[in-house]
């Protein structure tokens, strides 16, 4: 019998066409530069600077300062464009008006402060594009949802309270 040895061939990927667009979604810390080293490897193969992406990503996530956000790059022609899209819970966050904090220094943070049930619905008309639900009231559910999860109340009341809402 004969020895049978499998080749395995690795395919590098291409660099992007001229027209080509791509989007990579990227989780960074708001007003922060992300690190140079976790960039590298999603954009270096398309042509692309890590420290000027960086700068772009903190000057984009200015107003979210000390919050994780997810940013989306949109590159064409070598050329990258940023759009902030924030999650439900750095939304509320921001409209509780917390202070910026230490990430490092203080842990599990209980956000127990008070939102009115306007900025619920105004979150939820936010994040309508990207909600699972049909209706605006499915997606104020949603946003309710998750201010259950952090511990914030609504309206003075605790917002397990909203949840069963009718129609």
């Amino acid at each position: 019998k004969k020895n049978k040895v499998n080749f395995v061939i690795i395919f590098m990927p291409t660099k992007v066409e001229a027209g080509g667009i791509s989007k990579i979604k990227i989780r960074s810390i708001g007003g922060e530069i992300c690190a140079v080293s976790s960039l590298a490897p999603k954009i270096g193969p398309l042509g692309l600077s890590p420290k000027k992406i960086g700068e772009q990503l903190c000057e984009a996530t200015k107003e979210w300062g000390g919050l994780r956000i997810m940013c989306e790059l949109t590159i064409k022609n070598r050329v990258a464009e940023v759009q902030v899209a924030p999650s439900v819970s750095v939304m509320l966050i921001k409209f509780l008006k917390e202070p910026k904090r230490d990430r490092k220094k203080t842990k599990n943070i209980k956000h127990e402060g008070n939102l009115q049930i306007g900025d619920i619905v105004s979150i939820a008309k936010i994040m309508r594009t990207r909600s699972f639900s049909i209706t605006l009231l499915g997606g104020v559910k949603e946003v309710i949802g998750t201010a259950i999860s952090m511990g914030c109340k609504i309206d003075n009341k605790k917002a397990k309270k909203f949840v069963y809402m009718p129609a």
